[in-house]
């Protein structure tokens, strides 16, 4: 079978996903005629999570589409704020990013997290069952056809992290209404009821309380409330910035 050639221009937002040879302008690419284009963008490196449009010849195609003899492609990064229909928006992520799904967590935002390795096949296959957008920094786990949808982590520092997904997704916010520890909703609780928690110094020190109605994990604004209140605060600032 004779290989059809195309030329293939990346967008700079996707260039860290392929070979320095590939970030500059347009260059040649060699497909076998069958393939579709989707197939073939992934084979570059880049998950199709992270493509917005495919433009060829100037008109917008699907992923379906295959390639003719010196077609023209241009490869887009998905828009911002990315729209995810079908489903109300929430979160899975996985073994790799805990803090990640804590903050997301604390800004009341629906994160499902696998605290252990359950491997890729399930972590696709539970996205797919509850309908919720994977995240990761696994580019092969984003390629897998079972998956409902996906989304790269770009960073490793968790405050890029949480920025990066709060202005990708633009999710509602109500933070201090989940429980960190399992995503469970958080109620009002008297000290009563959450008494077999405190230590006795907290016991004496604090008489506000919220309670999850899931695990039972009991809250108040004790030690690191403070720096809580900053990770809400910069959420809630960089969102009120964007929005103006």
């Amino acid at each position: 079978m004779n290989a059809t050639e195309i030329h293939v221009e990346v967008d700079p937002a996707l260039h860290l996903f392929v070979p320095a040879a590939r970030r500059r302008g347009a260059t040649v690419l060699a497909t076998d005629g069958v393939s579709t284009l989707g197939h073939v963008i992934e084979s570059l490196g880049i998950p199709l999570t992270e493509v917005g449009t495919l433009i060829v010849d100037g008109r917008p195609v699907p992923p379906g589409h295959i390639p003719g003899a010196a077609e023209r492609v241009a490869v887009r990064p998905v828009e911002r704020p990315q729209r995810v229909p079908g489903a109300p928006l929430r979160f899975l992520l996985d073994v790799h990013l805990g803090t990640l799904a804590r903050r997301l967590r604390l800004l009341g935002v629906d994160t499902a997290y696998e605290s252990t390795d359950i491997g890729d096949p399930a972590l696709a296959a539970r996205s797919a069952a509850e309908k919720r957008v994977l995240l990761s920094r696994d580019r092969g786990l984003l390629r897998r056809r079972e998956l409902w949808a996906g989304a790269f982590v770009y960073s490793t520092r968790p405050d890029d992290q949480l920025d990066d997904v709060l202005d990708r997704f633009a999710p509602g916010l109500r933070p201090w209404t989940r429980c960190t520890a399992c995503n469970g909703l958080l109620r009002e609780a008297a000290k009563d009821e959450v008494a077999d928690q405190l230590e006795g110094g907290t016991r004496r020190t604090y008489d506000v309380f919220a309670q999850c109605a899931e695990c039972g994990r009991a809250y108040w604004k004790g030690a690191h409330h403070d720096q809580l209140e900053a990770i809400v605060a910069r959420a809630l600032n960089r969102r009120g910035a964007v929005r103006r």
